[in-house]
């Protein structure tokens, strides 16, 4: 690998930015002093340190974040924060997105990631990862309504839905709160499959998906690295 990409791609800033840092001789490999952008070094095995502190590289992160509402699940947006520009520089350089959506006004989990082939086994159809929900429901939700989830409600564009497991924590005075598991992400899913049953969606929060649970502790808008034990349960779930 290039000297530029690696240090690039360890947040210390963008390849025009990473050679001039290069031109100042902060950098070593090996204990050697290096400042030709395209040297080719080893991630694995080199010893490459900016001003005397080591640099430890890392091909694929793996973020778990608490979205907030409001802010928007892509890489970029010409109208809306994004929920990239609420990680931290060094974050963003590794080319991370978001693994899936949540809708805008949707709060909870969400996972980013720059490992294009986890997040694909993540969304891909063929996988029936579960992704939980909790939510406020305008209405009375029923055990009528979760014979109907259960069976595989039908949504406005006439999809039938995959089965859905609808728990009901509480139904009372007009409103409900439930849990529902879903293994699909149409758009507006789970909004759409309430107001198929004449009831309305007045709060969104992610709480699981696959066998990762969103950790309580995560303020709205903070995210930590994935422990070791949800990585390796992430890996042997989904490959």
């Amino acid at each position: 690998m290039r000297l530029d990409k690696l240090l690039a791609n360890s947040g210390f800033g963008s390849r025009t930015e990473v050679k001039q840092l290069l031109k100042t001789g902060a950098v070593t490999v090996n204990d050697v002093r290096k400042k030709e952008a395209k040297f080719q070094v080893n991630e694995n095995t080199d010893r490459i340190e900016v001003h005397g502190e080591s640099v430890h590289y890392e091909e694929f992160i793996y973020l778990m974040l608490n979205k907030p509402p409001g802010v928007v699940s892509a890489t970029e947006d010409n109208w809306d924060e994004t929920v990239i520009d609420l990680l931290e520089p060094q974050d963003r350089a590794k080319k991370v997105f978001p693994v899936g959506r949540l809708d805008k006004d949707t709060e909870g989990l969400l996972l980013i990631t720059n490992d294009g082939v986890l997040a694909h086994d993540l969304l891909s159809p063929k996988k029936h990862v579960d992704k939980t929900y909790f939510a406020e429901i305008e209405g009375i939700v029923t055990n009528e309504d979760i014979a109907i989830f259960q069976e595989g409600v039908t949504i406005s564009d006439n999809y039938t839905c995959k089965p859905a497991t609808l728990v009901i924590l509480k139904a009372e005075n007009g409103a409900s709160e439930i849990e529902i598991t879903i293994q699909e992400g149409k758009f507006h899913q789970v909004k759409r499959m309430f107001e198929a049953v004449d009831k309305k969606v007045i709060y969104l929060k992610r709480l699981k998906m696959g066998p990762i649970m969103l950790d309580e502790a995560l303020e709205l808008g903070e995210y930590r690295a994935l422990e070791d034990e949800e990585l390796d349960q992430l890996m042997n779930a989904e490959r």
